[in-house]
């Protein structure tokens, strides 16, 4: 459950004026759902270790997409995607070779003004005024067509043979069912990028249905395609 791990963020002054960056292809963050990642690369493990020794803060941003296909590519000086997400590092645990396993909650979108420094990870100084609205838990909740992105999930799920805690979705919020199921969508960098960007919940949520929707006609069509 993610429910209350960051309601004491309730504007960008609570939030530390740099951020750490985690540059991650595939990956998004949004308000108040999480991401659970292997961390296993020496300069993102001095990551963690600053982000426990500081504000416990770390910013999740995609690799812009001319780096290519690495997942994080090496280096200080590739370009990053223009918005990212801030969360908070709400658990970890060490694990036997090197590794750690860390989950984030998502507190605010930001755009990326990055900062230099001497550690071996990125920094940037976070610009949250576009998105000050994700500050305020369930902003927009009540324009999202519940029963439409239900309905979807579940054609999508029954078609690919997938199963779901059907009792935590019904019990979810609008805003946490919303964002999870975009963290967790099994599409490529663009879209992923696409719903983080979406300028609300409901932009959001029908992104999700028309992704899915495009995915279920491929498949209709025996064509072979995928967005995955």
């Amino acid at each position: 459950m993610t429910d209350g791990l960051t309601d004491h963020y309730r504007s960008p002054a609570d939030l530390p004026e740099n951020l750490p960056l985690f540059p991650l292809r595939g990956a998004i963050l949004l308000p108040r759902a999480a991401l659970t990642l292997n961390v296993f690369e020496r300069r993102y493990l001095e990551l963690v270790d600053y982000a426990l020794r500081n504000d416990r803060v770390i910013g999740i941003v995609q690799p812009d997409p001319q780096t290519g296909d690495a997942e994080s590519p090496e280096g200080k000086q590739y370009p990053l995607r223009g918005t990212g997400c801030a969360g908070r590092l709400t658990a970890f645990t060490e694990l036997e070779d090197e590794r750690m396993l860390i989950t984030l909650t998502g507190i605010a979108r930001f755009g990326v003004d990055e900062v230099s420094s001497d550690f071996a990870f990125r920094m940037c100084r976070p610009d949250f005024a576009a998105y000050t609205h994700d500050f305020t838990p369930g902003y927009g909740e009540e324009e999202v067509d519940r029963p439409e992105l239900i309905s979807t999930l579940r054609h999508y799920l029954e078609v690919n043979q997938l199963h779901a805690d059907w009792d935590r979705i019904n019990g979810a919020s609008t805003e946490r069912l919303v964002n999870t199921l975009s963290i967790l969508s099994p599409y490529g960098a663009e879209e992923k990028q696409a719903l983080l960007e979406a300028r609300d919940l409901k932009a959001r949520a029908e992104a999700l249905v028309a992704l899915a929707e495009i995915e279920l006609a491929m498949g209709d069509d025996d064509s072979g395609t995928s967005l995955q």
